[in-house]
This record gives C-alpha cells, sequence and structure tokens, in this order.
C-alpha cells in the first residue's frame, strides 16, 4: 500500500524533538518514503487525514516475556510445573502457541512495533517471529531469545530458561539457539525477588562466574550478544567482568561497576515495572509476604539508582517492563516510560526518545527504525494529544503502523484491577 499521512503534528524520535507541523508522510510499501511539505500532488496514495494529531515512531520494548499476561497472582504458582504440563501433548502445545502469537499481536495493538523478548517457552518466540515476517499474521518485529540458560535452582530455571548442571550443557544450548536463528542469548545469572528466602538477598548469585565466562564466550564466537539478569551489584560487577553485553534490570552502582560498564561498552535495560508492585504496594493488595515486599523496594530502589548513575555517566540505558511478572501485562509498556520520567528524573521527551531511537539503537536495528525519517521502515503509531505534555496519552494509540501495514483503531481489552491500582503511582 502507498500511504499520505498528512495533517498531523510529526515527533520524529529524536532527543531533541518538536512537533513538527506542515508536512506530509509518505509511505511505499514497509518504508518512509519520503517527508515533503504539504501541497503535493497525493494521487496514487489512501490519504490518512490525521486532524491534528501526534504521530511518532512505534514503540520498542526492551525485555518482553511472551508466556505472561501480567494478572495478579494471590500466590506464587510452580512455573516448572506449569510449562510441563503446557508441552506434555501436541494440544496444550499448540494452545501455547496460540497464547504467545496472541500476546505478540496485543502488544502490536498497544503501540509496540518491536519487541525483544529475553526468556520464552522452548521455541515459540522465534516461530512466531519467523511467521510475522513471512506475513502469516499481523504482529510486531520480534528480536528473539527463546529460552534464556539458567542453573539448577536458578531464576526461572525450567520455565522460561533451561536448567545448564554444566558448562558443556550451556554451549549446547548456545548452539541450538543458532539453528533456531534466534537473535541474542540470555542468561539467567542472579536470583530475583520471588526467589529471595530472606531479607536483603534478591539477586544473589546463582550462576558461577566460569559459568558466565564460557557461555559469553562461546556466545560472541557464535556472532551472538548476551544479555544477563541480574539484581544485586555482585550480580552486576561478576557480569559484567565476564562478557555480558547488557544488564537486564540493574543494582546499585559503585565506582567499580561504572568502570565496568564503559570498559565492556555494555548497556543497561530499566525495568521499573515489575518491582513496583512489590516495593510500593500495600502486601493486601500485592499479595506478597514481608519478605518479598522488602526485597522488592531493595530492587527497585536498585534499578531506579543504577539508572541515574549510567544516565549520569553517559552509559546507555535501554527501557524494557518485564512483560509476564505479576501487574505487568502486554500492553501496558507506556507506563514504564511515565516510570522512568518520574522516578529518574528524566523528561518526557527523553522517555520517549529512549523508548524509540536509543531502544532501536541498543538492539542493533537503528538503521531500521526507531524514527520517523525518510528511509526508515514505516514503524508508527498515532496518540490523540502531545505525549512530550503527557506520557499518559500513550495509553490509548489511535494508530498503529508496522512495516506499513495499517491497523486504523488498534484495541485492547484492559485488566481493571491492573488499572486501578497502579495508576495510582503514574
Amino acid at each position: 500500500m502507498r500511504y499520505a499521512i498528512i495533517n498531523g503534528y510529526i515527533l520524529d524520535g529524536t532527543e531533541n524533538m518538536e512537533p513538527l507541523q506542515g508536512k506530509v508522510i509518505l509511505i511505499d510499501g514497509k518504508k518512509i518514503m519520503d517527508i515533503v511539505d504539504e501541497g503535493i500532488s497525493l494521487n496514487g496514495y489512501d490519504v490518512i487525514d490525521l486532524n491534528g494529531q501526534y504521530v511518532m515512531p512505534g514503540l520498542i520494548n526492551m525485555h518482553v516475556h511472551l508466556a505472561g499476561n501480567g494478572k495478579p497472582q494471590k500466590k506464587q504458582r510452580d512455573n516448572t510445573k506449569l510449562v510441563n504440563l503446557l508441552f506434555s501433548n501436541p494440544v496444550t502445545a499448540a494452545v501455547a502457541y496460540r497464547m504467545v502469537r496472541n500476546y505478540a499481536q496485543i502488544a502490536l495493538m498497544s503501540g509496540q512495533t518491536t519487541i525483544r523478548t529475553v526468556g520464552g517457552l522452548k521455541d515459540l518466540d522465534t516461530r512466531v517471529r519467523d511467521e510475522i515476517n513471512a506475513g502469516k499474521y499481523a504482529g510486531p518485529r520480534i528480536i528473539a531469545s527463546n529460552e534464556g540458560i539458567s542453573v539448577p535452582h536458578g531464576h526461572m530455571a525450567g520455565s522460561v530458561a533451561i536448567t545448564a548442571e554444566t558448562i558443556e550443557q550451556a554451549k549446547e544450548h548456545i548452539d541450538y539457539l543458532k539453528e533456531k536463528k534466534a537473535d541474542f542469548v540470555k542468561l539467567m545469572i542472579t536470583g530475583g525477588v520471588l526467589d529471595a528466602k530472606a531479607k536483603g538477598v534478591p539477586g544473589e548469585m546463582k550462576m558461577k562466574p566460569e559459568m558466565i565466562k564460557a557461555a559469553c564466550d562461546y556466545a560472541h564466537e557464535k556472532g551472538f550478544i548476551v544479555a544477563a539478569h541480574v539484581e544485586s551489584s555482585e550480580g552486576v560487577r561478576i557480569a559484567l567482568e565476564n562478557g555480558v553485553d547488557s544488564i537486564e534490570h540493574g543494582a546499585m552502582p559503585d565506582e567499580e561497576i561504572i568502570r565496568l560498564f564503559k570498559e565492556r561498552n555494555a548497556f543497561v535495560t530499566t525495568t521499573l515495572s515489575p518491582a513496583l508492585p512489590y516495593a510500593l504496594f500495600d502486601r493486601s493488595v500485592s499479595n506478597a509476604s514481608e519478605v518479598e515486599q522488602y526485597n522488592g523496594n531493595m530492587v527497585f530502589e536498585g534499578i531506579i539508582e543504577c539508572s541515574k548513575a549510567a544516565l549520569a555517566n553517559g552509559i546507555p540505558v535501554a527501557l524494557g517492563n518485564d512483560v509476564g511478572c505479576p501487574w505487568v501485562t502486554q500492553y501496558d509498556f507506556w507506563r514504564e516510560l511515565c516510570y522512568f520520567h518520574k522516578y529518574t528524573g528524566v523528561s518526557n521527551r527523553f522517555a520517549l526518545h529512549t523508548a524509540t531511537q536509543i531502544n532501536a539503537r541498543l538492539a542493533g536495528i537503528g538503521d531500521i527504525t526507531g524514527t520517523v525519517e525518510k528511509g526508515k521502515c514505516a514503524d508508527l503509531i498515532v496518540t490523540e494529544s502531545n505525549p512530550l505534555d503527557d506520557l499518559k496519552t500513550l495509553r490509548n494509540v489511535k494508530m498503529v503502523m508496522a512495516k506499513g501495514k495499517l491497523i486504523a483503531n488498534p484495541k485492547v481489552r484492559r485488566n481493571q484491577t491492573v488499572d486501578r491500582e497502579l495508576d495510582q503511582y503514574l
């Protein structure tokens, strides 16, 4: 299709973006063919009149688990048992596939035109990615790691990560990821809030340094970059020392950690959404134990301070929201931008810039998407009002375009309990 988008304000996604008026975005197939002054002939184009609305790059979510819906839980589930049950026969395995596919489509309907999955069920993430790329159905661009690599009793072992008891088993899984054409490797280096059994020990080391180094070296040899789940200062330091390229979540930094980030040319993916309910909700709402609430607050503060220190020291910061954790839905990535603004002090403009151009660059697709620019992919969203004034307008996108495919009136079915409780913290 050839589209001409007229009569709107363009926010191009760059660091100093300002609403640009009086321009027409010309789209031919998957790409933005040109951005020209109003008044040209639009013969041969389907005209999209924005009537004063705002058009910007599609959002890029850098930390997604497609296997979860984000519903609040009254108690922890046995994820390993659930995954084993899902893949125990072809019928339930097909259900798992449809679930992952549907969640990807929900992400698209909420304005996420690219997602980076950081731990999933079997090879479903790359399977859905490839089917979307083949045009079998609409969906976001997916940058997929499939299952992560964990260790016995490690974070998400047996659910969205395999359990590697030896270095050789970790390498075998990296070979498998190469076979499935995964885009990167995910390591589960530390535990997390729900793993910890005592106050003050979230993010305790699970994977040994020698396995981290061996896995990173082998992954790099195979052409992968390595992302790592880390929620403690010790974990961040050891992960960076042994070759990790991105720290997912983060923790309280020190001078040594800052030095290692710079030395490794690594980045941190800020994820405030999953820790916030455990840290800030009353326990009668979150259903968290006293230990989980204490540790949730510890992780929440650690992520905030890690982000602030990274920003202050020129270390790249990506944004993701850890979709799939309790209270974190597939359609609520916009909340992460609000939290980034509120808790780290960045401007609305910088939050939007991070979720578009910066995330695209850190995902390795900055030449393809992330800005409204001639030659870039036509990954666009439209909002009624200016997100530079209020990021909450991203809650209800009025149009989504992914690789030139138009979704005129995207809708998502919202969880009213999640909205009611989380809206208090915007």
